[in-house]
């Protein structure tokens, strides 16, 4: 029993190495921020702002999910490949995903790695022992980001200087949307990336995040996740087809889970697991 337990260690630790010197992730480093409209010129439904602290690491990806990173898997799974509108697809971000296909590709990824994987059918969190969990750092697998750790990246975690767009006060230097993207998707990282090395968190696509979507509390929270079922999932970041006002690192929409868009991507994250046994 211990052999295996320690094969498992071994297998995760690998993973993780393998992850932090790939280039394609950014690690985020655990700590706190305040999360909504903190400079006071948002939509309602980013307020209450609120204290959010982060008990853990993770990593996200230092780019949206390109086509070709997905044309990848639906060719390993046989599955249709997403509509790229004419724009192309190659480095070029996905999109026409639904929030369902987002993580089934997730779920693949983890699985070609041998990692637990990161969410059953009804789309819950699952730990590394398969059980269902609301508690991201006990998620082992590749998965979305949470709507808390998405915004704390784009700001930059730790070492963000406060911008309002992710990168930047000047949404031309990190951005594509409306006025510089001709309303077409672009090739992921030829904008300046964030604080941490995080290119296109604002513009390009809309990206998926994990959680349901609901209302802000007032409330101090640790390690949050919103597992509270309801009817949409969460969109961060703005679009090639949106104007500034979209870009601002508090921005938040939604859409149902089978939803698709010529705007709507994503980007995985992981959890930095720590190991015990």
């Amino acid at each position: 029993m211990k052999k295996a337990v320690l094969l498992t260690i071994c297998i995760l630790f690998l993973a993780t190495f393998i992850l932090a010197k790939s280039g394609e992730f950014v690690l985020v480093e655990k700590g706190s921020f305040t999360m909504g409209d903190t400079w006071e010129e948002g939509d309602s439904n980013e307020k209450p702002i609120h204290k959010v602290t982060f008990a853990y690491d993770f990593y996200i990806g230092k780019y949206e999910t390109t086509f070709q990173e997905y044309d990848a898997f639906c060719e390993d799974t046989g599955r249709s490949k997403p509509y790229d509108t004419g724009w192309g697809r190659g480095a070029r971000p996905v999109i026409d995903v639904s929030w369902n296909g987002a993580t089934a590709y997730c779920n693949w990824l983890s699985e070609k790695e041998n990692l637990p994987k990161a969410y059953d059918s009804s789309g819950n969190l699952l730990d590394k022992d398969g059980m269902i969990t609301t508690d991201p750092s006990k998620v082992v697998g590749y998965r979305l980001p949470t709507e808390a750790e998405w915004e704390y990246a784009a700001r930059g975690g730790n070492k963000s200087k406060g911008y309002k767009y992710s990168g930047s006060d000047n949404v031309g230097d990190v951005a594509w949307y409306d006025s510089n993207s001709g309303k077409r998707t672009q090739e992921v990282g030829k904008k300046e990336p964030n604080e941490l090395g995080i290119y296109d968190m604002g513009g390009n696509v809309w990206e998926w995040c994990s959680d349901w979507y609901g209302v802000y509390s007032s409330l101090a929270q640790t390690n949050p996740y919103n597992s509270t079922i309801g009817s949409y999932r969460v969109w961060r970041g703005g679009s090639c087809a949106n104007d500034v006002t979209f870009l601002r690192v508090a921005i938040r929409r939604n859409g149902s889970p089978s939803s698709k868009s010529y705007y709507l991507g994503f980007r995985i994250a992981r959890t930095v697991f720590e190991f015990t046994l």
